[in-house]
């Protein structure tokens, strides 16, 4: 088979040149110059068809979408609920799955876990492929974890051509890759862990899932920004990207779900880290919860909802004179931009000055909430602090805060409810429309339509 023929290709202006130079011949552009292979052109046609078609090219082939009968997806469990969860109830076969997160987070150890688990199954026959570490240390970091590994293969290879070989001779169901900036191909010249050797090694895993209906799990490392290294199609190729989010200060460690083309986006998967591994955690809501011993002001409990799972969080503020010319917006696990938009409102339609303070918004347990059902949680938070008033402990919130100082609805708001008496709360402060047609036994359920209805409920 003739060598790929390698060519260098501007991000900036599309020419493409034999040769690498520091600047593009065309449109002279720096350091824009990316190595590729040349795609092989199509074979055109020949004699009458080619004069009757008046174009060169092989014909694709056309079908109705209606005669398509579309099959249930199979799914594989991977033998940890709350992985499963994230992927969408299981892994789908053929699909690809990136997962990435800061290094010493827990991404080998859950990965180690899970195909432990499915070597115990019948017909999975996992392959664990590690470019970074020896036998000798998987086999220790196995033996910490107390996981039956003797059914588990393991390979230690770099080359993408060689692993793709053994793995058709060794037909497993499962693969991992451990990790993607550590692989390389002979195609292109370029070092591993380069743009152009990660894409073109992604493209022939991707292939390869495809064609033979095997599940890859590529890792996947991150940069100073917490996003994923490589280049930005690298998410695009694959079906699923889930990134491992975590405090290295704190035992808890959250997945979510980025993308899925089989399952919910932002599902949120919550372990916690032991000396035996990763372990499930259930019942996330209990962990995010801080239940003071007395009253505290700034401190209210909202209801958010990540993925399919409504989740109890607690929302914090802080408000202190400032003595600044400009004072300080700061928020963990928050917009700050939203939060500047809060405050203007809280001052036109609920007569509260916060412009000569200091505010900092803090989500417990370092949960991001990305949603606008935090707006009327995060506003009596502030409020809270700065009348320095408790906020009942039995009391849950949540709503969006409009402009115009309206309260609006959240989706999926009879399941946040029912979640917040499940753990006991006995109030709830929600826009008019998310109160419950029929009673929540033990929930006093208290509906408001402006902002100023949310501070009298108070």
């Amino acid at each position: 088979m003739a060598k790929a023929k390698t060519i260098y290709t501007c991000l900036e202006c599309g020419a493409t040149f034999l040769q690498w130079s520091g600047q593009c011949r065309d449109c002279h552009a720096w350091n824009s110059l990316e190595e590729g292979i040349e795609e092989p052109k199509p074979a055109a046609p020949t004699g009458n068809n080619q004069r009757r078609s008046g174009y060169s090219g092989t014909e694709a082939q056309v079908c109705q979408l209606g005669e398509v009968h579309a099959e249930v997806e199979t799914r594989i469990s991977t033998g940890i609920s709350e992985l499963d969860r994230v992927l969408g109830d299981g892994l789908v076969t053929g699909s690809v799955v990136l997962i990435g997160g800061d290094p010493g987070i827990g991404k080998s150890t859950l990965l180690l876990q899970a195909l432990a688990s499915m070597s115990e199954q019948e017909n999975l026959n996992p392959l664990y492929v590690t470019g970074e570490e020896s036998p000798q240390q998987v086999s220790l970091r196995a033996q910490r974890l107390n996981v039956n590994v003797d059914n588990l293969k393991l390979l230690t290879e770099t080359q993408v051509e060689r692993i793709i070989h053994t793995a058709q001779r060794f037909k497993p169901r499962v693969l991992v890759i451990d990790s993607i900036q550590t692989i390389y191909t002979d195609i292109l010249q370029s070092a591993p862990g380069a743009v152009a050797q990660v894409r073109e090694s992604t493209a022939q895993l991707v292939r390869f899932a495809k064609q033979y209906q095997i599940t890859i799990f590529l890792v996947g490392h991150v940069t100073k920004e917490g996003a994923l290294a490589g280049p930005r199609v690298l998410e695009h190729m694959v079906d699923t990207v889930l990134y491992f989010e975590g405090d290295s200060s704190s035992r808890y460690r959250v997945i979510r779900a980025i993308k899925n083309r089989f399952g919910a986006v932002n599902e949120l998967g919550v372990f916690a880290m032991t000396e035996q591994g990763l372990r499930e955690i259930n019942n996330p809501s209990a962990i995010f919860l801080s239940r003071h011993e007395q009253q505290v002001s700034g401190s209210v409990i909202m209801v958010t909802r990540e993925g399919s799972r409504p989740l109890l969080v607690e929302m914090q503020a802080l408000v202190d004179a400032s003595h600044m010319p400009n004072p300080r917006r700061v928020t963990l696990g928050l917009d700050q931009n939203r939060l500047s938009m809060l405050l203007a409102v809280l001052h036109r339609h609920g007569d509260v000055i916060t412009y000569d303070q200091d505010v900092f918004v803090n989500v417990v347990g370092g949960v991001r909430v990305s949603e606008t059902g935090a707006d009327l949680a995060v506003l009596l938070a502030i409020l809270s602090s700065l009348r320095n008033q408790p906020i009942p402990q039995d009391l849950v919130v949540f709503g969006e805060v409009g402009l115009a100082g309206e309260i609006r609805p959240v989706t999926n708001g009879a399941e946040r409810l029912h979640e917040a008496a499940k753990h006991g709360f006995k109030q709830a402060i929600v826009a008019k429309q998310n109160a419950p047609k029929t009673p929540i036994e033990g929930l006093e359920v208290i509906p408001v339509v402006r902002l100023v209805d949310a501070l009298r409920a108070l």
